[in-house]
């Protein structure tokens, strides 16, 4: 059998360390064809030096001493088109055009990055229609539905995304406007980048993947359900017609999905731990409090809007996040930020890919505007 060549695109994020656990595992399966790296140079050079992948792509313009180095947008449409498995595992709207560029080719994209359908969903359906590539989810929540819904599309009533609750799930709601960054960099079960970290305080990040879901599994919005499951064990649900529920469990680690999008639809021994139910004295769940995080409940919205709203609502929350994590707005500011940029829209093209690059450049931009007009 021979090797698939994998593009590991963000390999030296929190995805990309776990995805190369995954190869070192499975070698006789997999070679790195071709990694991506932004601005952390060091980790780069060991990963080149460790599997020495054909292609090298900086999206930042540093370079390293290697034989093939390409750069930016045009680097990654390039590995895209020639490896045969692409992991998208890189920050920010990015990801959509080596997503876009792999699917033409007809390969799999292991899509990580949220943004690509978030942003962009319709567009890249409409790819993915015209082409024999594939998608499978490598976010936890979405890989165990997808799992779930294989062959039951038919018998399905709602699917149930499950959160931890982030670290302000007992949290009284008054006591938020005082939550600092590096209190809401402590993720009670994920280790996670700083970004995603704090969506999940906000429980953004379950917004986002709610509309993620809805592109990834054509599932309208009433049907998609958010479940607080603060020990991090069942990742997904899905509730059939005749009542019966099923359930996807396993550890809190990434490895186990993202070994799932690169062998599909074979089944592996996996470097990540066993669950051992016996180890576990109870699994809890709780209604998400919509209140204390609003963010979750405008996400439904936004996806209720559609057009260009999602992308408006996922660049304007990163670059508010940015200006939390800077110290430079509140906790709380995070979402009101979000719902005056949605509020102050002026339109955009939302069927063409460049309308909604012009939507997100805007968002980011009125963010910051809102933010100084909040001091």
């Amino acid at each position: 059998m021979s090797k698939k060549r994998v593009a590991l695109l963000g390999a030296t994020g929190s995805i990309g360390t776990s995805t190369l656990e995954v190869l070192r595992l499975h070698e006789d399966r997999f070679e790195l064809f071709a990694i991506s790296f932004h601005s952390n140079i060091e980790k780069a050079i060991k990963i080149v030096e460790e599997f020495h992948p054909q292609y090298v792509v900086s999206t930042s313009g540093k370079k390293i001493d290697y034989k093939n180095q390409l750069y930016g947008v045009e680097g990654l449409k390039t590995v895209a088109r020639e490896a045969d498995i692409v992991v998208v595992a890189t920050g920010g709207i990015v990801g959509v055009f080596p997503t876009i560029e792999a699917l033409k080719a007809g390969k799999r994209v292991a899509l990580a990055n949220k943004e690509t359908l978030v942003s962009f969903g319709n567009i890249v359906k409409d790819v993915l229609k015209k082409s024999s590539g594939e998608i499978i989810p490598v976010d936890s929540e979405h890989s165990a539905i997808f799992q779930l819904l294989d062959g039951r599309k038919d018998e399905v009533k709602n699917i149930y995304i499950t959160a931890s609750g982030g670290p302000f799930r007992t949290k009284p709601a008054e006591e938020l406007e005082h939550v600092r960054p590096e209190d809401a960099l402590k993720h009670p079960t994920w280790s996670m980048g700083q970004k995603i970290t704090i969506d999940s305080a906000t429980m953004i990040n379950k917004g986002l993947e709610i509309i993620e879901a809805y592109h990834l599994f054509d599932v309208p919005p009433e049907r998609i359900k958010v479940v607080v499951h603060p020990q991090s064990i069942i990742h997904g649900m899905v509730e059939l017609v005749d009542g019966a529920f099923i359930a996807h469990l396993s550890v809190p680690d990434m490895k186990i999905p993202i070994q799932y999008a690169l062998t599909y639809p074979d089944r592996l021994p996996s470097p990540a731990k066993t669950f051992n139910p016996f180890e576990i004295s109870q699994l809890s769940f709780e209604e998400p409090d919509f209140d204390k995080f609003p963010g979750l409940k405008l996400a439904y919205e936004v996806l209720n809007e559609g057009k260009e709203y999602p992308a408006i609502f996922n660049a304007s929350n990163e670059e508010a996040v940015f200006m939390f994590l800077k110290g430079e707005i509140k906790f709380t500011q995070i979402t009101e930020i979000i719902k005056r940029v949605l509020d102050s829209n002026p339109g955009f093209d939302h069927r063409t890919l460049d309308g909604l690059l012009e939507a997100d450049k805007w968002a980011r931009e009125e963010a910051k505007r809102q933010a100084d007009s909040l001091i």
